[in-house]
């Protein structure tokens, strides 16, 4: 069966229980988590997150834990200019890579950061060293740092996958990175997933390595390929569409990734049952977002 989710919650007094419980009722075999706020550094104590009820409700659901994502916070940025700001990037990426560890997740999402002074390779470069210092912090845990693929916002580093290989050859212990494949990202960033799609893994392959590929993001898109905006829309209803994200999910190479989406709220209602039952029907439902506005 493929492995798919959403990203989902974790907060209140349940924290990780309920993020688990949630993925559940979107009947998801697979889920992505922050461990707080994406956008400031507060976080809970781990031994408030509910991690072993979260485990014990797995078991009893059969729900893999190899299936738990985890995305670092957007608020880091290790290609900064400022070594003050490098360093805090360092240690918070640190500590949130053992706060996945110690939820029993494999992997860890990471924008690789922002050339701020558009020297971009000097960003590699100081997003390398710091990543190395991460690895070196937590040598003794096994979870990978998945470099997100980007969508060339701004001055991200990660549009294209020589930036990516760049990043990886420059890495000591590549056992402890892999890549998380945005599909909205990918196409918005010049990449024909659309029309090509195994053209696009055939050029990653040869470029970055296909075996890198840990986790992907499912996610269509509001614009046109080459956009460089980063705008998330609903599965089959933006540029890339149903039938061509339906080859990325059900690619014979990559049945046993964990798909993640990421797609946008409908009136504020999740989408993401209506959506993964849509994705293993392998049937497009072009009433999709009119149910689930209904529901508000």
């Amino acid at each position: 069966m493929v492995k798919i989710g959403s990203h989902v919650s974790m907060s209140g007094d349940d924290m990780f229980l309920a993020s688990v419980q949630e993925a559940a009722s979107y009947k998801a075999n697979a889920l992505m988590v922050y461990t707080g706020a994406p956008q400031n550094t507060r976080r809970k104590d781990t031994s408030l997150l509910k991690v072993q009820e979260a485990l014990t409700y797995m078991q009893e659901i059969g729900f893999d834990p190899h299936n738990v994502v985890v995305h670092a916070p957007y608020i880091m940025n290790l290609a900064n200019p400022s070594e003050e700001k490098r360093a805090f990037a360092v240690s918070f990426l640190t500590e949130e890579i053992k706060r996945t560890a110690y939820m029993h997740a494999d992997q860890i999402v990471l924008h690789p950061g922002s050339a701020v002074g558009k020297d971009r390779p000097q960003a590699i470069k100081w997003i390398s060293e710091g990543l190395n210092e991460v690895i070196e912090n937590t040598k003794d845990l096994k979870v990978k740092i998945a470099l997100e693929t980007m969508a060339g916002k701004g001055n991200e580093v990660g549009k294209t996958f020589e930036e990516l290989k760049e990043i990886i050859d420059l890495i000591d212990h590549k056992d402890r990175v892999s890549v998380c494949f945005d599909t909205c990202h990918t196409h918005d960033a010049g990449y024909d997933v659309k029309n090509d799609f195994d053209s696009v893994i055939k050029h990653f392959d040869k470029v970055v390595g296909a075996s890198y590929i840990s986790v992907f993001h499912i996610n269509d898109s509001k614009n046109e390929k080459g956009a460089s905006k980063d705008r998330h829309e609903n599965i089959g209803f933006g540029h890339i569409g149903y039938d061509a994200l339906m080859k990325v999910v059900y690619h014979k190479d990559f049945l046993d990734i964990p798909k993640i989406l990421e797609t946008p709220y409908i009136e504020k209602n999740a989408p993401y049952l209506e959506e993964i039952q849509m994705i293993r029907d392998k049937k497009f439902d072009p009433n999709l977002k009119e149910k689930i506005e209904e529901k508000s």
